[in-house]
């Protein structure tokens, strides 16, 4: 369903989003202090303004409340970042996403208001520690603290056995959930149809467990 988005922060991170929002066929207005930075967004977003997120009267000037989402990607600047989100829930904003950088940030975020926060460096950095710091691990989408969908080498000893003959799920704690082949992740697993090396495949669980596939 088409949502009509508020995007605040049109540095990196926030044309990022909104460029990909628009991709996805949304409706996004970004908002900025900076000039150039608007201009740029002009080029995809729906609509792009120039002004203060952090004033009242401008985000109700701007309808803040018929907004189904509203995004603060402001990164540089937390001051600003908890200004804004404050300003949007009193101006009546239904949902609203904001940036953290620390941990502490994102404490306060959510004590100020903000319905959920995102972190993105966090995200990146255990992802490349989990993508690089590991075996055969090709991709990695944290789900809990312990649980994650993570995509790994065919473990060798799992070449010419099937699924039901491997049975995964009482010997490792793990759930087989798709199959890469060509390219293209197969969902749809026959548990008697054996297993063929060279490809990769994904798996819910955790990488201690993931670990023992190989052992």
């Amino acid at each position: 369903m088409k949502k009509n988005i508020l995007l605040i922060g049109a540095g990196g991170f926030g044309t990022r989003i909104a460029k990909k929002l628009s991709e996805m066929d949304q409706q996004v207005m970004v908002v900025d202090e900076d000039e150039e930075r608007i201009s740029e967004c002009m080029h995809f977003a729906t609509n792009a303004v120039i002004g203060d997120a952090s004033k009242p009267e401008f985000l109700k000037a701007i309808g803040v409340g018929d907004f189904d989402l509203c995004i603060v990607a402001i990164g540089d600047d937390f001051q600003s970042s908890m200004e804004v989100t404050a300003k949007l829930k009193d101006c009546g904003a239904k949902f609203v996403v904001s940036r953290a950088v620390t941990d502490v940030q994102e404490e306060l975020l959510l004590r100020i208001g903000a319905d959920r926060v995102v972190f993105p460096e966090k995200f990146v950095a255990e992802w490349t520690a989990f993508r690089y710091g590991t075996e055969h691990v090709f991709d990695y989408f944290a789900i809990d603290r312990k649980t994650a969908l993570i995509e790994i080498e065919m473990p060798p000893k799992w070449v010419g056995k099937t699924l039901r003959e491997l049975d995964v799920r009482r010997r490792f704690n793990i759930n087989v959930v798709g199959i890469r082949e060509n390219g293209a992740i197969r969902l749809q697993l026959d548990p008697d149809t054996p297993l063929t090396g060279g490809r990769t495949i994904l798996v819910i669980g955790n990488t201690a467990d993931v670990d023992r596939c190989y052992h």
